[in-house]
């Protein structure tokens, strides 16, 4: 499968087959997340699995509830956290970049985006939510204090097929001088 392929067809899925995902099929997921770039190869990035559909029930209280309802049928759900005090900072702790610790959503962000292209090229659908309980997800992996929950997605086969929602275009948002 093309990339651009995968960039104008995956869209999030909201209803999955109640069809497992191998373990190995999702360590594939996090072996394309760890491609993706990162500060100063800082590799800040850091994942908490569900990988059956009874674990995924029982993470469900986890999140806000129309977002339970959008993974009530993923048999996977990834918690992806990045370890805080790393990206964007200097060995003593100051910041490097005016963003402060904001890059190391940027980082995180370039892997959750690989996950989600290549699950699309192995057949999977994804969602990533960022309204949840943190604590309550904290408490579920036992995700230590050094590391800051970013996103959760939820992966499957998906039963559906949505269009792509209205986009704007290149020279709507793009400004050359």
């Amino acid at each position: 499968m093309e990339l651009s392929q995968c960039i104008n067809e995956r869209r999030s899925i909201r209803d999955y087959q109640t069809k497992e995902v191998s373990r190995e099929t999702i360590l594939e997921l996090i072996n394309a997340a760890i491609k993706a770039p990162s500060w100063k190869n800082s590799q800040v990035s850091r994942y908490y699995v569900t990988d059956t559909s009874e674990k995924t029930k029982e993470f469900l209280p986890c999140m806000a509830e129309f977002n339970q309802k959008n993974i009530a049928n993923a048999p996977v759900v990834i918690v992806s956290t990045v370890v805080k005090g790393r990206s964007g900072f200097e060995r003593d702790g100051s910041y490097t970049t005016h963003l402060k610790d904001g890059w190391q959503y940027f980082d995180n962000g370039l892997q959750v985006q690989n996950i989600c292209l290549k699950a699309y090229e192995l057949g999977l659908g994804t969602l990533i939510m960022g309204i949840y309980h943190e604590q309550k997800i904290r408490e579920f992996f036992q995700i230590p204090d050094t590391e800051e929950i970013v996103a959760v997605i939820g992966v499957g086969y998906p039963n559906i097929k949505p269009e792509m929602p209205k986009r704007k275009t290149a020279e709507e948002i793009t400004t050359f001088k």
